[in-house]
């Protein structure tokens, strides 16, 4: 039987193995998402967000 100790010692062990490495954050343009457009319709978990770049340039994003 184990020691408490050696217990978690093991459990600390086996989480950091399992772990993935952080990602780099994923850089998009808007450029790139927009396409030459001032708005567009974004869909997440069911719902349509509008992200629209302004006429000072800054960007809107609304449910």
């Amino acid at each position: 039987m184990q020691t408490p100790t050696l217990q978690a010692t093991h459990a600390t062990v086996s989480n950091q193995s399992a772990a993935r490495p952080p990602q780099p954050v994923q850089r998009l343009t808007t450029a790139g998402l927009m396409q030459d457009r001032r708005e567009v319709e974004i869909e997440h978990a069911g719902r349509i967000y509008r992200l629209r770049i302004t006429q000072l340039n800054k960007l809107i994003l609304t449910a």
